[in-house]
């Protein structure tokens, strides 16, 4: 197993001078006369000051409002604090602010590539454009401040546009990927009642076409409220269906060439889209943000952390359901590029995304961590198969990054880049836990808690831990917490969602330690710890042990408590192909568990399956399989249309039956 505790990475005296997170402590010194020596200092000023930290933000990215903030923050209660209150902005105003001039508006916004259709470069100028476009012809059909636009489309810069568009006039941005089956798509978008339904007719994936025109027949009789219809053909370019406006009409239309852009001017906290859980048990929640929230919260992580800025080609892989989409699209609200990949990424093999970032000479390159970890167990190189000179940062996120897949990326991407691990969520489009290119980066670890977030590790008490694990929990508002869940009467699944356990304080779900000198690392949800013999683990310290065996390519693990009898904890194991469990493995197995963790924590039996069951955004289905190995029918556990790989089900069901039986 890898070690932890190493230190990887020490930026450069130029890379720390030229970062943006160094200008803006410059800025703070000369024009708040607030001098940081160190990052922690700034950190505790920015959670201990909020008032000063966020207006700060808002002062230094020069934040475009037609009516100034009469105040900055409301209260510093949770949930009710209001931010920023008299003030009217855009989030999409903030856009259009770069490469402006005749001679600078060519420069490419977005850079695209596809399995579907040839490469795709829009310069600002046509990104201007189609936005405006977009945006005029959306109001000629009636869609205004409120009304809600939803989409059913892959990551292309038409849905980045088609964002935009719809942040511009106000309406309210809600999107799905066509990856996902009608009946998910379904319980998101019906609980929203939308205006327009903005989808694709298919798409392909792995070098597989994948027809979707049915699924958007059935959203478009079963959404009741539905006015309008707009097809894009991505798959077939001669799709369409009767009564619905082609892309290209959208962009044609009568209404299009109306006049210049219109930013409608709306209240920090009007809603600028809605975000959904992940759905796998019960309906997903709708989670309202607002556009002045968000637009801090992008500005301060995008620039001041992932250190990104007008010289930038940014990637962070991701299809339109998961929040990285959101952070892939709004890189243009910092000037970058972005560079965007629709397709499956280890297709025709785990080097693709690689060679993407050498084509287009990506300085920035995001995935999810589990696409590490199948890299480094395909044995890729990727300095060795793409010139990644222009690269020089990684991110990770979506599941905890292992300390293994840490050294991998420093010993076969490249040594001296920053590592951006970082967990957040959907919940508050933002980072808890981040990176920072001042600050040196450890095996293991992110680097620090991000500036303005209030983030601590907890015991049941309420008492804040340093180098021991405990819970989320953020003692001070965020400008981008939820406005609030949609159709939540009375605020009641808002409240239960995170401020049932720590009244006032936001617990967010998540294992949590902070070390001595900052830092972070996750553990995993909070709510599938397996507490066994009265020590508690987080199952991602397992699967650190676990998949660090050359042999294991994933893993799940489950505690099943019964009353009056003894928890059962069974280990359920992906083997590389060829691989048998036979007793000399399951043996080193369970060893490695014990002297490296725990011996209350070893299983009780281990499985192989072909299969973890994993959400759309790759995290490991837990509580769903505990329910299911605990006698609750596969139907009622989970929600096929919301997994990435609803088949791998069909085993444990078959297993929790014969369970049964015995």
């Amino acid at each position: 197993m890898a070690e932890e505790n190493v230190l990887l990475w020490q930026p450069s005296r130029q890379r720390i001078e030229n970062s943006r997170l160094t200008h803006f402590i410059d800025w703070l010194a000369s024009h708040r006369e607030q001098p940081f020596r160190t990052y922690d200092e700034l950190w505790q000023w920015s959670v201990d000051d909020l008032e000063g930290f966020w207006s700060s933000v808002w002062q230094y990215f020069d934040i475009q409002s037609s009516q100034p903030y009469q105040e900055i923050l409301s209260t510093h209660a949770m949930p009710g604090a209001q931010w920023f209150r008299g003030s009217r902005l855009n989030f999409a105003e903030q856009l259009f602010r770069f490469n402006t001039d005749e001679g600078s508006a060519g420069k490419p916004a977005i850079v695209a590539e596809s399995e579907s259709r040839a490469p795709v470069t829009l310069s600002w100028r046509e990104l201007r454009a189609q936005v405006t476009a977009v945006a005029n012809t959306l109001r000629a059909l009636g869609v205004g401040p409120g009304d809600r636009v939803v989409a059913y489309l892959p990551n292309t810069p038409e849905a980045a546009i088609a964002f935009y568009a719809c942040a511009s006039i106000g309406a309210i941005w809600s999107s799905c990927s066509p990856d996902m089956g009608t009946a998910s798509v379904l319980d998101r978008f019906r609980q929203i009642d939308p205006k327009v339904l903005i989808a694709v007719d298919g798409y392909r994936y792995g070098g597989k076409d994948f027809d979707r025109l049915d699924v958007v027949r059935t959203m478009r009789s079963e959404l009741a409220t539905l006015e309008h219809t707009v097809l894009f053909p991505y798959l077939d370019p001669s799709a369409s269906l009767p009564g619905a406006l082609g892309w290209q009409e959208l962009l044609s239309h009568p209404a299009a060439q109306a006049g210049p852009i219109r930013f409608e001017q709306l209240p920090f906290d009007h809603p600028l889209w809605i975000l959904y859980s992940s759905g796998t048990t019960g309906m997903p929640k709708p989670i309202v943000h607002g556009h002045g929230g968000s637009l801090l919260e992008t500005l301060k992580g995008h620039a001041l952390h992932l250190d990104l800025g007008e010289d930038d080609r940014f990637l962070w892989f991701s299809t339109t359901g998961w929040i990285m989409w959101n952070s892939q699209i709004t890189g243009l609200l910092v000037g970058a590029t972005i560079c965007i990949y629709d397709g499956n990424p280890g297709y025709p093999d785990m080097g693709r995304l690689w060679r993407f970032a050498a084509d287009h000479q990506l300085t920035f390159m995001g995935v999810g961590a589990a696409f590490y970890a199948n890299c480094m167990k395909a044995g890729v190189s990727p300095s060795q198969m793409a010139d990644l000179a222009a690269l020089r940062t990684v991110g990770a996120t979506g599941s905890p990054l292992a300390a293994e897949a840490y050294h991998w990326i420093y010993r076969e991407v490249k040594q001296d880049l920053m590592l951006a691990s970082i967990s957040g969520g959907t919940d508050i489009a933002a980072a808890f836990v981040t990176c920072c290119p001042n600050l040196p980066l450890y095996a293991g670890e992110m680097q620090c808690r991000a500036l303005g977030v209030a983030v601590h590790a907890m015991d049941d008490h309420g008492r804040e831990l340093i180098e021991q694990v405990g819970e989320l929990v953020v003692t001070e508002p965020m400008p981008s917490m939820p406005l609030y869940f949609w159709n939540d009467e009375g605020n009641r699944r808002y409240l239960e969602s995170y401020f049932e356990h720590y009244p006032g304080l936001w617990r967010h779900g998540d294992w949590i330690r902070i070390t001595d000198r900052g830092g972070a690392v996750i553990y995993g949800r909070s709510d599938a710890t397996i507490n066994r013999h009265g020590i508690r683990m987080g199952t991602a310290e397992i699967y650190r042990v676990v998949e660090d065996f050359d042999e294991v390519l994933d893993s799940l693990v489950v505690d099943l408590e019964y009353l009056g009898r003894d928890s059962w904890m069974p280990l359920f194991v992906v083997l590389r192909d060829g691989i048998t469990l036979d007793t000399a493995l399951e043996q080193r197995i369970r060893d490695r568990i014990r002297t490296q963790l725990s011996a209350r924590h070893v299983p009780n039996d281990v499985f192989v399956v072909s299969a973890v069951p994993r959400t759309l955004t790759g995290k490991k289905m837990e509580l769903p399989i505990k329910k299911l190995l605990l006698g609750m029918p596969v139907e009622k556990v989970a929600n096929p249309d919301a997994m990435a790989n609803p088949e791998s089900l069909s085993w444990f069901a078959r297993f929790a039956e014969g369970r049964k039986v015995a």
